[in-house]
């Protein structure tokens, strides 16, 4: 394939007539509430490490917030799973308030993405709970979350995107 018939091929995939987009602050900027939630699962401090992971199992989630009295009181996430029980014998019965990582702070669903990325980003949280004006839990955003939710803002160019990079082949064609 010639280089010509390659950048015209590009130009028909990217050119000139397509209106390209972009994220720019107002995307970033709509509250947390615009990101599908996923509703929490909530275990007491009583509960055992082993009753956590096992829930995290079977939803096949990244972590379980702990509630007293329907308030958060802290949370237990994979990280907590290899750091403080991975390879040490008996931690499976410890109860959760021995291990969660306690004073979480909770977002509001009006709080702007932006604000809750930046806090992941600097914290280096991969799961931050929301909760509502009493401190109780409603939901968990991911960084999963967060970037489906960009993605979606193209979807234009992230479905027809080929299967594989294009890129220089290693190989001359022809005899």
């Amino acid at each position: 394939m010639s280089n010509e018939m390659i950048d015209e091929e590009m130009n028909m995939m990217y050119g000139e007539g397509s209106k390209l987009k972009s994220l720019d602050s107002s995307t970033f900027q709509k509250p947390i509430k615009s990101i599908p939630f996923r509703t929490p699962v909530a275990l007491s401090p009583e509960h055992t490490v082993a009753d956590a992971i096992s829930e995290m199992q079977k939803k096949r989630i990244g972590c379980v917030l702990i509630t007293e009295h329907g308030k958060m009181a802290g949370i237990f996430t994979e990280r907590d799973v290899l750091l403080k029980v991975a390879n040490k014998a008996g931690v499976e019965g410890k109860r959760l308030g021995e291990l969660m990582t306690p004073k979480v702070s909770g977002f509001q669903k009006e709080d702007s993405i932006a604000f809750v990325l930046n806090a992941m980003h600097v914290g280096g949280y991969r799961h931050v709970p929301v909760v509502d004006e009493h401190n109780t839990p409603i939901a968990v955003i991911s960084v999963k979350d967060i970037i489906s939710f960009i993605l979606e803002q193209f979807p234009e160019d992230i479905l027809n995107l080929p299967p594989q990079p294009m890129r220089g082949t290693a190989e001359r064609e022809g005899a």
